[in-house]
């Protein structure tokens, strides 16, 4: 929207829009209270008005009265924000009534569906479930579908955030850590649904020691409340102090985890 890029003009467009309801009795003070903004804004804003010609006033105080050039550029600066409002709204009127899924099975346009979660991914099938939604448009089994109309819940547990902390390179670093423990721990929740996080060097070299895959390793935190909020089970290598600053991002977005200490005795 170029024509309110410019610092000040929105607030001259909606002065020059109050004026030019012909309101005889309009005070700055009532301005004021209209944008929500000082008494002297509106005083610095009209005194602007006035020098450039847009409306006319005797001593810079009311009656205000909105001139030709006033009228003219207040037409032009509303088709502009139509304009704009009519693309935020078909921006809107599209958002989100669009999902994307897996398709299951083969599906046909205007058919009805199951949504449901597996390994975090949203899968759309003719199985029912408690959260339906309507098929846009023929699709192939395995191909993603555009799906419309979606009610009820999708079901899926909160995944479950395992954290081990492994020290620090001045404890020892990785000759330091408990291994067997560490592998232990990852067999245990070995499964479709687990994914790893890795936060830090030794974290690194511990995971490759023990043939462990990593799936997360940037912005960990967030993709671990993302995962765990998608039903994924999340193993997660940290080391020292590293682990306070992720809990506390865990707390924030209310993701339950299980600390473990990862250190030989």
């Amino acid at each position: 929207m170029q024509t309110f890029k410019r610092r000040g003009t929105l607030t001259h467009f909606q002065i020059l829009s109050e004026i030019a309801k012909q309101d005889y009795h309009l005070k700055q003070k009532d301005l004021a209270e209209t944008l929500g903004v000082t008494i002297q804004a509106v005083s610095e804003n009209i005194k602007t008005l006035i020098e450039e010609g847009y409306i006319t006033s005797k001593d810079g105080r009311s009656p205000y009265t909105i001139t030709q050039l006033g009228i003219d550029r207040v037409k032009k600066e509303a088709v502009d924000l139509r304009k704009f409002t009519d693309e935020v709204l078909d921006t809107m009127s599209a958002y989100k009534t669009v999902w994307p899924a897996i398709a299951a099975d083969n599906l046909k346009k205007d058919e009805k569906v199951g949504l449901y979660m597996d390994r975090g991914i949203l899968y759309a099938g003719h199985d029912p479930k408690k959260a339906m939604g309507t098929v846009l448009e023929d699709t192939e089994k395995g191909r993603d579908v555009a799906l419309g109309s979606l009610t009820g819940t999708i079901d899926f547990d909160i995944g479950k955030v395992t954290i081990i902390t492994l020290p620090t390179i001045k404890e020892g670093g990785s000759k330091t850590v408990n291994l067997d423990l560490v592998k232990e721990t990852y067999d245990k929740l070995k499964s479709d649904e687990l994914k790893v996080a890795v936060i830090g060097t030794i974290s690194h070299a511990v995971a490759n020691m023990l043939d462990i895959p990593i799936d997360i390793e940037h912005a960990a935190a967030q993709a671990t409340a993302n995962a765990a909020r998608k039903g994924l089970n999340i193993l997660v290598l940290t080391v020292g102090d590293m682990t306070k600053s992720f809990i506390r991002e865990l707390d924030d977005e209310k993701i339950k985890y299980d600390t473990i200490n990862g250190k030989n005795n």
